[in-house]
């Protein structure tokens, strides 16, 4: 691999030279977006296996004019003119490509390919036995705001799935202090249609979803064990929250409206200040006054997430809200958030912009 000045300093020097893989999705767009105004990176590579040999105009019109390269192959890469790695490829297909890369190429997977860090829950999920059990040990889950070191020591780096971060953000701090009981948990969640890919499926044709609203996965998805891990390790306990997520006829954003039992003696309020206080020095993560409750409209194409809380009528319970961008904070942002992190760069580095309105 050849060198660069860069990681550990954002001074001089050369650019990162980094390759998308899976450039002709939806998050892999969002990468090449959100990297076109990264002052520390030249993007040196795109594929896509069906549109091979195209340039990125072709399957992006808005992505035309800026010098971009063109579409090829994995098979037709040349590893050794990449310093990093963005892997936006299908579920089930990353392992085996992040495990035969070469051993100096750091890596964001945005496949759930290795979100799990037990093998074997990973197999009863997904239906086949995990295909790089040795490189999972070496794997860093990257919510960021939680695993600022794992990340930064890393060379693969997991990046949580879009419900997954929406939900994680306003529990785990409330976990951490006790101030909820891990048991009950509801977690009522709406993503954008493009949070289900690019793919052609009748599903995802506009007359299947305008003007309508449904509920998909339900009591089995597969972000369920996802969650659910992250949880347990911050209560210290196994926990199984409630799950369900739905298709809203919008492009983008996601909104997890969560329904939680507050710990004896502790208020709403005191909910909103833990978050407040947890969050008052990350650039990225915002709660709401008390009275307020935030929209997705507030954090589109941004990499922000913002956190409401409000009390419930009933007894000791409370109602969260919480909404981010399915395709930044909840895949591509998180992903350069965490190469900065990894790579000794600004955290907030070309992916600062505010949020899109209307």
């Amino acid at each position: 691999m050849a060198s660069t000045s860069i990681p550990g300093s954002t001074s001089g020097g050369s650019k990162i030279r980094v390759g998308i893989l899976g450039a002709s999705g939806y998050t892999g767009a969002e990468l090449v977006r959100m990297l076109l105004r990264h002052p520390n990176v030249e993007i040196a590579a795109l594929t896509a296996e069906r549109q091979a040999g195209k340039p990125m105009a072709e399957v992006f019109p808005h992505l035309g004019g800026y010098g971009l390269p063109d579409l090829v192959k994995i098979d037709d890469l040349k590893w050794d003119n990449l310093d990093f790695i963005f892997c936006a490829l299908p579920h089930g297909t990353t392992q085996e490509v992040i495990a035969g890369l070469p051993s100096g190429l750091k890596v964001v997977d945005l496949s759930a390919d290795f979100r799990l860090s037990d093998p074997a829950e990973y197999a009863t999920w997904y239906g086949h036995a995990h295909r790089a059990v040795d490189l999972q040990k070496e794997v860093a889950y990257g919510l960021t705001e939680f695993n600022r070191q794992g990340v930064r020591k890393a060379r693969v780096v997991a990046n949580p799935g879009c419900y997954p971060t929406c939900s994680l953000l306003p529990l785990l701090p409330l976990l951490l202090e006790n101030q909820i009981e891990p048991g009950g948990i509801i977690i009522d969640a709406k993503s954008g249609v493009s949070g289900a890919g690019r793919d052609a499926k009748q599903a995802n044709l506009f007359t299947e979803v305008s003007e309508g609203f449904n509920a998909y996965g339900v009591g089995h998805h597969r972000h369920m064990p996802e969650i659910e891990q992250e949880l347990r390790l911050a209560a210290g306990r196994p926990i199984t929250v409630s799950f369900t997520p739905h298709l809203v006829p919008m492009n983008r954003g996601m909104m997890a409206t969560i329904y939680v039992r507050m710990a004896e003696g502790v208020t709403a309020d005191d909910l909103r200040a833990t978050l407040a206080a947890r969050y008052a020095d990350e650039p990225f993560v915002g709660v709401t006054p008390a009275g307020v409750v935030p929209a997705t409209r507030h954090v589109r194409a941004s990499n922000h997430n913002l956190i409401g809380v409000v009390a419930d009528r009933a007894p000791r319970s409370a109602i969260i809200v919480s909404v981010i961008d399915n395709l930044v904070k909840g895949a591509s942002g998180q992903a350069i958030q965490n190469m900065n992190v990894m790579m000794g760069l600004g955290e907030t580095t070309g992916i600062d912009q505010a949020p899109l309105f209307p």
